[in-house]
């Protein structure tokens, strides 16, 4: 089993928040690999599915939405891959990365939470050795703006790359549960590059 876990606050007015990404991309795997319903356990919304991989297997998932607001998410990460003897190698979080530009990608296992409150949560919980989707959301270029920056919904020039970026993960995500996330990441990247012009044609002069 899978442990994929999604970070952002509950609650309507969260919703649309930049901090809110991880919530976001895993809400489009869960609909694309077509998981039953969200319940509550583990204080988190969860869903459970089973995803068709690449080798002709499939993986059971169990998706996670910590529902403790940010700061305390390991709680419940840390309840759910307790409760199914799960170690931090089976554990994968999407979150928003501030040091990433908008629509960028990173996978890695480990590493520091890099002032992110809900990494740093759940390494309390787990420690550090689970795998992290950085999803890029920008900088506001001061420190001072950090907070105000992740607590604000996206901007309408962002759906240029937001939609795509997600749905990207979502049709990847069979790699990454392959324990492949080098090839994820690469699938990812292609599908949102712009589509390259066509060179022009050679015109006849008049």
């Amino acid at each position: 089993m899978l442990l994929l876990v999604g970070l952002g606050n509950p609650g309507a007015e969260y919703a649309g928040n930049r901090h809110n990404i991880g919530f976001m991309a895993v809400d489009e795997i869960v609909r694309r690999h077509g998981f039953g319903p969200w319940r509550k356990r583990f204080q988190a919304k969860i869903a459970e599915g089973t995803v068709a991989l690449p080798n002709g297997g499939t993986e059971k998932v169990l998706a996670i939405q910590p529902q403790t607001y940010m700061n305390l998410s390991g709680q419940s990460v840390g309840d759910a891959a307790g409760f199914y003897k799960l170690g931090p190698e089976r554990v994968v979080v999407f979150h928003d990365e501030l040091d990433l530009a908008p629509g960028r990608l990173r996978v890695k296992r480990g590493g520091g939470a890099g002032g992110h409150n809900g990494l740093r949560s759940i390494d309390a919980h787990l420690g550090p050795d689970y795998w992290r989707v950085r999803l890029g959301i920008g900088h506001p270029g001061d420190k001072a703006l950090v907070h105000a920056y992740v607590l604000r919904d996206f901007a309408k020039a962002d759906a240029s790359w937001l939609p795509p970026l997600l749905a990207a993960c979502a049709d990847a995500f069979p790699l990454l549960a392959a324990s492949a996330p080098d090839k994820f990441m690469n699938k990812v990247t292609v599908a949102i590059q712009p589509a390259k012009p066509e060179p022009a044609g050679n015109c006849a002069q008049s």
